[in-house]
C-alpha cells in the first residue's frame, strides 16, 4: 500500500481530514490511509501504525524470537509511516539482512540494537543520567541509552561505578545529581540502585541485569533487591530491560 510518504501523527491526521473536508482528496484516498489504523496485517505480524498517535513514539520491534525475514518485513511496513525505527535484542546477522534494504540503518554491537533515524532532533533534551554498576552491565545500559536517544534525549553516562568501589560513585555524584532522571543498571546483588536512590532527589529507574554468579539466578536476586529497596522515589523495570528504562525515562523527561 502506497502512503506517499505520509506520516501518521496528529498533525498529518488533521491535515488529511481538512484536505478531505475541502474536497481536495477523495474518500478512497482517505480510506487507503486510514485503513492502516490501527494496524496493518502482514500475515505473521499486525504492525501498529497507530502507536505514535497513542504513545508519542512508533512501535518498537523486539527482535528476539523473530526471524531475520520477519524483522525485515516489519521494518518495511513501519518505514512507510515513520522516520524512526528501533529494533532491540538482535544479532549482527540480522543487521546484515536489513542493511541492503536500509542503507541508513545502524547496528550497535554492545546493545544489540538496530536503529533507523531519518528525522533526528536538532536540540535533544538533556537531563538523563545512565549509571552502571559494572562494565558487564553496559549492554543493558546501552540499550537504554539508544532508546532514549532515538526518543529525543541526550543522556550522560557513568559506567562502572558500583558499590565494590563506592569511591567511584562518590567521585561522579556531583554530576549525577544534576540529572532530572537517573537510570541505574546493576546485576549481582543490585545494591547500586538503592545507594543512588538514597542520595538524589529525582526519579530513579532501576534496571536489574542477569550479570552474576549462580545464586544471582540470572538477575532475580538483583530484581528482588531493587523491588525491596527502602530508598523512596525508585521504580523497577524487568531484568535486562534497558529499552523499558530508556522509554520510561524519555516519557518522564518530556513531561517536564
Amino acid at each position: 500500500m502506497n502512503l506517499g510518504g505520509a506520516k501518521i501523527d496528529k498533525k498529518e491526521l488533521s491535515h488529511l481530514l481538512n484536505e478531505f473536508k475541502a474536497g481536495k482528496i477523495t474518500s478512497e484516498a482517505v480510506e487507503d490511509i486510514l485503513s492502516l489504523f490501527p494496524y496493518e496485517d502482514i500475515v505473521h505480524t499486525k504492525v501498529d501504525h497507530h502507536r505514535s498517535l497513542r504513545k508519542g513514539f512508533p512501535e518498537v520491534i523486539y527482535g528476539k524470537g523473530k526471524t531475520p525475514n520477519q524483522i525485515l518485513d516489519i521494518i518495511k511496513a513501519l518505514s512507510a509511516t515513520t522516520n524512526k525505527i528501533l529494533v532491540t535484542k538482535v544479532s549482527y546477522d540480522v543487521f546484515k539482512k536489513i542493511e541492503p534494504y536500509f542503507k541508513d540503518a545502524n547496528f550497535d554491537e554492545i546493545a544489540k540494537t538496530i536503529t533507523i533515524n531519518k528525522d533526528p532532533i536538532n536540540t535533544p533534551l538533556k537531563g538523563l543520567a545512565i549509571v552502571t554498576a559494572g562494565t558487564s552491565d553496559m549492554p543493558v545500559a546501552k540499550e537504554a541509552l539508544i532508546t532514549a536517544q532515538i526518543m529525543g534525549l541526550d543522556p550522560e553516562t557513568h559506567f562502572d561505578v558500583g558499590v565494590a568501589g563506592i569511591h567511584r560513585l562518590l567521585s561522579t555524584l556531583p554530576k549525577i545529581r544534576t540529572a532530572k532522571v537517573i537510570i541505574v543498571v546493576a546485576g549481582m546483588e543490585g545494591a547500586l540502585a538503592s545507594v543512588v536512590g538514597g542520595l538524589v532527589d529525582v526519579p530513579v529507574i532501576a534496571v536489574p541485569t542477569s550479570t552474576g554468579y549462580g545464586s544471582s539466578f540470572d538477575g532475580l536476586a538483583a530484581l528482588l533487591s531493587m523491588l525491596n529497596s527502602c530508598a523512596p522515589g525508585m521504580s523497577v523495570v524487568n531484568i535486562d530491560n534497558g529499552f523499558g528504562a530508556g522509554y520510561l525515562a524519555a516519557m518522564i523527561m518530556k513531561a517536564f
